[in-house]
């Protein structure tokens, strides 16, 4: 009964949140629920109820887990999905022409190769500034690069050491959703591709040197042989 009534507490919790619920969230929710739980006479919890207070997130993961074996064997059209923010509800794929016209509005819509590309680049090699990414693609990647900003895959990350202080840029949580993964840990063969040696960029040129200033009291240099001649005093 305890692990029946687990899973329909961490199932109720999981449909409760708006935005998903993690693990740790989850089993946070369910041990401190135990210290306030009463009855509708406000007696305390009956023992099974207090039993929860030790409920760790091993048991919480078993529980999801048998919430989506009983979702599959049943024929449900869901199941629980871990995603960046936490576990969600959502349905399976095999419903999504019905679920789509619920968003007549929402076209699912393409990146272009160039973006596509990019967006690899970045995903694989993160945080890297755009000088990166064009040393890698060899030609200009402002286009792409703002698409990418525009649909909230790719963030500004900050700014890198380097002389003139360039934009790093990252892959963000609705990249993750997007491809169905939890980190940048799961792209495949994420570990092999990070470790390859990619074109470096060209370092920016460098500025000039200042001319030097003259001392105070120093005449000015002639301009030319021929305004030294002329500024020559004639000898007697």
């Amino acid at each position: 009964m305890i692990n029946r009534e687990l899973e329909n507490i961490v199932e109720s919790i999981i449909f409760a949140s708006p935005d998903g619920a993690g693990t740790t969230e989850i089993t946070r929710c369910v041990r401190t629920a135990v210290a306030t739980a009463r009855t509708k006479d406000g007696e305390l919890a009956p023992e099974w109820i207090t039993r929860f207070a030790k409920v760790d997130e091993t048991q919480v993961r078993e529980a999801i887990g048998k919430l989506n074996t009983v979702y599959e064997e049943t024929g449900r059209a869901f199941m629980l999905v871990e995603r960046p923010a936490g576990w969600r509800i959502m349905s399976r794929a095999d419903f999504s022409p019905w679920v789509r016209e619920l968003f007549p509005e929402k076209k699912p819509s393409r990146l272009t190769p160039s973006a596509l590309e990019t967006l690899a680049i970045i995903a694989y090699r993160q945080p890297v500034t755009k000088g990166s990414i064009e040393a890698v693609r060899g030609v200009s990647v402002d286009g792409p690069l703002q698409a990418l900003l525009d649909r909230n895959v790719v963030r500004i990350a900050g700014r890198a050491e380097l002389p003139g202080r360039p934009l790093l840029y990252a892959t963000t949580d609705t990249f993750l959703d997007h491809f169905g993964i939890r980190n940048v840990d799961e792209l495949p063969n994420a570990s092999e591709l990070r470790n390859v040696k990619l074109p470096e960029p060209e370092p920016p040129p460098a500025s000039p040197a200042p001319a030097a200033r003259p001392e105070a009291g120093a005449a000015p240099a002639a301009d030319s042989p021929t305004e030294a001649a002329e500024d020559t005093p004639p000898s007697d």
